[in-house]
């Protein structure tokens, strides 16, 4: 990395690694099977692709500044409170604003080891110190959190379920973490996979009832909506009106905000997604259980598979990638014997579970 002698960014920004997304395509391979980025094999609902179309006859007007149409899709869909709703461009700006208006020089931000990386860019990018708390058994630690805030905690950082894990810890220890935090703290929940828990509301209630919660939410991953960066999050009030002053008056586009709006109101689509995904898990792990390799139950579009040693996930990654599919590997976050798989469709799950098999059976 070229350094310049005398211009120089602010503290923490060298010290962020570049985020590194999955890949998408082999060399020797026209086709591939991208199992890398926890994308939805259904892609997105056609109400929303009708929606986007639609949109491009007005590209030359500028999007709505108040998202008021789809932050009254959230809120009637999820049954919120539409004032407490702000929308972004992914998840990842929200997480991007809060660390901005309360984290900074002398400040903390709390995130466990195997969380998600933009955790600690963001905190990095705004001068703070992120914080790495172990897990247990890959599951978030509520003590181990708690030891870790201080007086300089700002904000504390949790998926759930988590990525790349596909862990999930209880609403009682949820709340037990939010009841815990040091004043000056704001508990961070990060949804992005809580539309692939049936019946789960990614501890909106929690948000409801306290002042020191936050939810975040997006469209990229069962909605489809990846390629147009849509997020959400759900807040306290006094958080709200924080986020409203550092947040770009135009910063979702407006054929994002149409597909967006028409993805959440299909409920019949998502819900279809659901039950594929929650079939296709179940076999994919069980598949994967029988060929020798471990994995957690997961609660989220992906299988963190964990295999005896770094070359057997090495191995397995090769035969895979010469099969033409392309899975996550996760050394980056912490499990260099790990390979995260997306589940896609049926029969792509079962090309995964033939290639993992058979690269087990030969290296037995």
């Amino acid at each position: 990395m070229s350094e310049h002698p005398t211009i120089r960014p602010q503290p923490g920004i060298l010290d962020i690694a570049l985020y590194v997304g999955g890949e998408s395509k082999l060399a020797g391979h026209a086709e591939v099977l991208k199992l890398s980025s926890n994308e939805n094999p259904a892609g997105a609902s056609p109400r929303a692709i009708g929606a986007y179309r639609a949109a491009g006859d007005s590209l030359h007007r500028y999007p709505s500044s108040d998202h008021a149409a789809l932050r009254a899709a959230i809120a009637e869909v999820h049954g919120l409170d539409a004032g407490r709703i702000i929308c972004g461009n992914g998840s990842d700006e929200i997480i991007s604003f809060l660390t901005q208006a309360y984290a900074g020089p002398g400040r903390e931000v709390v995130h466990t080891e195997h969380g998600f990386a933009m955790y600690r860019i963001s905190a990095l990018a705004a001068g703070a110190v992120p914080v790495e708390v172990a897990e247990r058994a890959r599951r978030t630690d509520v003590d181990a959190i708690l030891g870790a805030c201080s007086e300089r905690t700002a904000l504390v950082f949790i998926a759930n379920p988590n990525n790349p894990t596909g862990t999930m810890i209880s609403a009682g220890e949820v709340a037990r973490l939010a009841d815990g935090l040091p004043p000056q703290a704001l508990l961070v929940l990060d949804g992005a996979y809580a539309e692939f828990v049936a019946g789960f509301d990614g501890h909106a209630d929690l948000v409801d009832a306290r002042d020191n919660v936050v939810m975040t939410r997006t469209f990229s991953k069962i909605h489809g909506l990846g390629g147009l960066r849509v997020g959400w999050g759900y807040a306290p009030a006094h958080v709200i009106e924080v986020l409203g002053r550092v947040r770009g008056p135009f910063n979702v586009s407006g054929p994002a905000l149409a597909a967006a709006e028409a993805a959440i109101r299909d409920a019949d689509f998502t819900a279809r997604c659901l039950a594929e995904n929650t079939a296709n898990r179940a076999s994919l792990t069980a598949d994967l259980r029988a060929a020798g390799v471990a994995c957690d139950d997961s609660e989220a579009n992906f299988i963190l598979a964990r295999f005896a040693s770094l070359a057997d996930a090495e191995g397995c990654d090769r035969a895979l990638r010469d099969a033409g599919i392309i899975v996550r590997r996760v050394t980056g976050y912490g499990f260099p014997e790990g390979l995260r798989i997306t589940v896609g469709d049926a029969a792509a799950c079962a090309r995964v579970a033939t290639v993992v098999r058979e690269f087990m059976r030969v290296k037995a």
